[in-house]
């Protein structure tokens, strides 16, 4: 028979867990709060020695004992004394010295059954001497020893324990009182060394600055290899080279300072480790651990915390250049400090690309990024390409989070008062799309679990509860496994996009006439597919405004219209807009792009083109396409080859998405009316009564490849055929076409053939004069054997022949 189950029920799995949180919270309070009873006692102790110290010194030390008698009883006493004496035995010596001793008074000779206390004011004197015996006393110093335990012995008595006692020294003391008492020499030595140094002449002094800087250059290339050969164990290297940031010989102190700096810079990056460092807990600080870990952990501390002066002294560099404050020491001139600076922005630069995952990155974004908008151009274009290339290298979007919120309050502290290249380095961001979150379930991996049927079989009870808060467990490990990467990704790039945003509405609603409005709407152009659906009417309104404002340039003006024709072509594609007036703007700017300066922002209406005739063919005219079709014609003839290319692709693809339009091919007139150039509107200029004369006169043009577009158009574009266009250009956007063919680098693409150089010595046989003299004269000279000593004479007369 089995034995009585027990009614006592047993904790579950849940309550057990749950309890013995509760007890790792009560332990951890009243550790907590011991900790902070202990400090609170040492605090008053503390407050109670300085208080008894400061008494001590304040107040004036009284004597221990005084003795008060009445002047009557004195001179009573003394002849009582007197007489009881044998002054007959005495010399007059010896009195004297007698009454003297008993006019002290002593323990032995006064008087215990006076009426006054002789010790009253001792109560008072008694404070005194405690007060002296709180002071601290100087102490000899006794060496701290380490007992280290060894492993014990063993005889016939017993085990017998071994140890043994080493002397800690502290190096830290020792090596701030060198440092201390090496002050006071190095003051008197440089001072002896500037008098040494005036009374030599200039060559000499040259050959000495020589001599000195070559010894410095030693000097930093032995810690320097010495600490990438074996940084663990040479770690204490750093701190000595980083001393010689403060050189102070006056001839070569600027140099040695610049290879410091670029020699401490290369040696961080090689050393420093591919994860941050954190420091340890208290916990961790007590645990005994390997050597070899304790010397990693002492590797560490050593990197962070000269890692951390390193970064400070570079940045106390440039605020000393940029406030023109001269050191103490002032051995570096104010004309020299430039030159730090420039080498310490540098080196701040590599640092923040090199090692965006190390510890004070944001310390250095937030050095750096007030240097976008200095007015040295020099800096401001160092930290701007630093963060360009940053943001171009940063996948996740950590550091591009940090480095646009610190780009937002300087813009904000600054009230728009900044360079429009610090909001350009914005458009580098690797923000392509920002995708809606699916459902956990959605995208947590498919895992089999075990049904109810297959665990009554297989399980018992308690099993069961085991099993079920596993597979709970394994769930959720799954479905985080599988949309941390992505939700952290997305998260980083959502909020960085939001500051971006702010930055840009911010400026159009408070500064739409600063020099900042171009880079803000390149911005929203770079960025216009990524924007809230909320925000698509105000912005829209905004743009218009500043389009029909007349005061923008032509490159404002195609932003502005790229910029809401990449809205209505993503998310406002549900919007009921009709975007007329900024068809009628686009055509209206066709006309003013020529090759000067313009020339570039032909890109930009090629990308304006692709959004709005053919994403949104649907929504377009037929004479609508027809008119853009014959105006960029128009505009090919004045551009540079390559515009003139893209212009001619976009005119390809627009006869691909519109059939019709090649009646422009024909001469003959399809309506009523003439064609109006002249007139701004593409709806009402008769576009379908003219023809694209223009591509007649590209086929003479001296690029052979806008040749090769001309004759290709003016067939209808075929796909197959002699009149067909090659692979490399069917395939290509007008975009890229437009890059492919720049001339930007003086070259010309496709390269030309050089003449060649061999001279014909002899004229061809199809050859022939048109003055048969003197065709004759040149056959007769051709079949001289003698032609050096003929020589030709055309101003002699002949007579013409009939």
């Amino acid at each position: 028979m089995a034995p009585p189950r027990s009614k006592k029920r047993r904790p579950t799995f849940r309550r057990l867990l749950k309890t013995s949180n509760v007890k790792l919270e009560n332990k951890l309070k009243n550790r907590q709060l011991k900790q902070q009873n202990a400090a609170k006692k040492q605090r008053k102790e503390q407050k109670r020695l300085r208080q008894a110290v400061k008494g001590a010194i304040i107040r004036t030390p009284r004597p221990l004992e005084t003795y008060k008698k009445r002047p009557e009883e004195e001179h009573d006493e003394e002849e009582e004394f007197l007489e009881t004496l044998p002054t007959d035995m005495m010399d007059e010596d010896d009195m004297q010295q007698m009454t003297a001793m008993a006019r002290q008074a002593s323990f032995i000779t006064r008087d215990l059954s006076s009426c006054e206390p002789v010790h009253s004011g001792k109560k008072r004197s008694a404070e005194v001497v405690r007060s002296y015996e709180k002071i601290p006393r100087k102490m000899v110093k006794t060496e701290e020893k380490e007992v280290i335990h060894l492993l014990p012995i063993k005889d016939k008595t017993g085990v017998i324990p071994q140890s043994v006692e080493r002397v800690v020294t502290k190096q830290q003391d020792e090596e701030e009182e060198e440092e201390e008492a090496a002050v006071e020499p190095e003051e008197d030595d440089n001072e002896g060394a500037l008098q040494t140094v005036a009374a030599l002449t200039a060559e000499q002094r040259e050959r000495l600055r020589v001599e000195t800087l070559k010894q410095k250059k030693l000097q930093i290339a032995g810690l320097a290899s010495a600490l990438i050969s074996d940084p663990t164990s040479n770690i204490k290297r750093l701190k000595e080279l980083r001393g010689m940031l403060v050189e102070v010989e006056p001839s070569v102190a600027v140099t040695v300072r610049k290879l410091v700096m670029v020699s401490l810079m290369e040696i961080f990056k090689d050393v420093a480790p591919s994860y941050r460092i954190r420091p340890r807990t208290d916990e961790e600080k007590t645990t005994k651990v390997k050597k070899d870990t304790q010397r990693l952990r002492e590797f560490e501390e050593g990197l962070v915390s000269q890692y951390k002066f390193y970064l400070e002294e570079l940045e106390q560099t440039v605020k000393d250049w940029k406030q023109k404050k001269k050191k103490r020491s002032q051995v570096v001139g104010f004309q020299s400090y430039r030159g730090l600076a420039e080498v310490a922005v540098r080196c701040l630069c590599e640092l923040l690309l090199a090692l965006p995952h190390f510890n004070f990155h944001n310390n250095i974004v937030v050095a750096l990024v007030p240097l976008m908008n200095d007015p040295y151009k020099k800096v401001s274009d160092m930290c701007c390409d630093a963060f360009r290339t940053l943001f171009q290298q940063d996948k996740v979007g950590g550091a591009s989070l940090a480095t646009v919120r610190v780009i937002s309050g300087v813009v904000k502290s600054l009230s728009y008062n900044i360079r429009p290249e610090v909001l350009r380095s914005l458009l580098s961001l690797r923000i392509k799309e920002v995708e809606v979150k699916k459902d956990i379930e959605s995208t947590a991996p498919k895992k089999k679990f075990m049904n109810n049927k297959e665990k009554k079989k297989s399980l018992s009870r308690m099993q069961r509860k085991w099993k079920k808060e596993e597979e709970k467990l394994e769930k959720e490990l799954l479905e985080a496994e599988a949309s941390e990467n992505k939700d952290k990704k997305l998260k980083l790039h959502t909020e960085t996009l939001n500051i971006v945003f702010l930055i840009y509405f911010r400026i159009l609603k408070k500064a739409q006439k600063s020099v900042l409005l171009p880079a803000v709407l390149e911005g929203l152009a770079n960025f216009a597919h990524l924007i809230n659906l909320e925000f698509f009417d105000d912005l829209l309104s905004v743009l218009q405004n500043i389009i029909q404002s007349g005061d923008r340039t032509i490159r404002e003006s195609l932003h502005c219209i790229k910029t809401v024709f990449t809205i209505l072509s993503g998310q406002g594609d549900v919007l009921n807009i009709d975007p007329l007036t900024f068809y009628s703007e686009l055509y209206r700017l066709l006309l003013r792009l020529h090759a000067g300066a313009p020339n570039d922002d032909i890109i930009i209406l090629l990308q304006c083109l692709d959004h709005m005739l053919m994403r949104r063919r649907k929504h377009v005219t037929l004479q609508r396409a027809m008119a853009f079709m014959k105006r960029l014609s128009t505009l090919s003839l004045h551009v540079l080859p390559n515009a003139s290319v893209g212009i001619l692709a976009a005119n390809r693809a627009v006869l691909h998405s519109f059939p019709k339009c090649d009646f422009l091919l024909d001469n003959e007139v399809q309506g009523s009316g003439f064609f109006l150039p002249e007139l701004d509107e593409p709806e009402h200029c008769n576009a379908q009564n003219t023809a694209l004369w223009e591509l007649h006169t590209l086929q003479k043009h001296y690029h052979p490849v806008v040749r090769h577009f001309a004759v290709h158009l003016s067939r209808s574009a075929p796909s197959e055929g002699s009149a067909s266009l090659r692979v490399d250009l069917s395939r290509r956007s007008p975009v890229d076409l437009f890059n492919d063919y720049s001339i930007k680098g003086m070259t010309f693409n496709p390269t030309i053939a050089p003449p060649t150089t061999k001279k014909k010595d002899r004229f061809n046989n199809g050859s022939k004069l048109l003055d048969q003299d003197l065709q004759r004269q040149v056959d007769t000279l051709m079949r001289d054997e003698d032609m050096e000593d003929t020589q030709l004479d055309f101003t002699a007369a002949h007579t013409h022949t009939h």
